[in-house]
């Protein structure tokens, strides 16, 4: 019975060292672990951000040559708003200039 007991204890050790073993080792990968892009992906999500940044860029010079055609618009109306006061000066001094040749 002894050798028995020996036998059973000489297989019971290896055994529960390598389960502690086990469970103390690193976890197994998980399959929903994120997968590795293929070359076509990453060229096609290259692509979609290249085509954002071209998009972003025609953008942006469309809002330039808007904010440069306000620029030119105010000053054209500054300019009208000058000439036009300046035109109604010119009027009120000719009617003033009547108006005296009359007395």
């Amino acid at each position: 019975m002894r050798n028995n007991n020996c036998l059973l204890v000489s297989l019971i050790l290896p055994v529960s060292a390598l389960l502690v073993g086990g469970c103390a080792s690193e976890p197994a990968p998980k399959a929903s672990a994120e997968k590795i892009l293929s070359g076509e992906q990453m060229l096609r999500d290259s692509q979609g951000i290249a085509q954002l940044g071209s998009r972003w860029q025609e953008g942006k010079q469309m809002v330039e040559r808007g904010q440069a055609m306000q620029r030119e618009g105010q000053i054209k109306i500054d300019e009208g708003r000058n000439l036009i006061e300046e035109g109604q000066k010119i009027m009120r001094e000719s009617e003033e200039g009547y108006k005296n040749l009359k007395q």
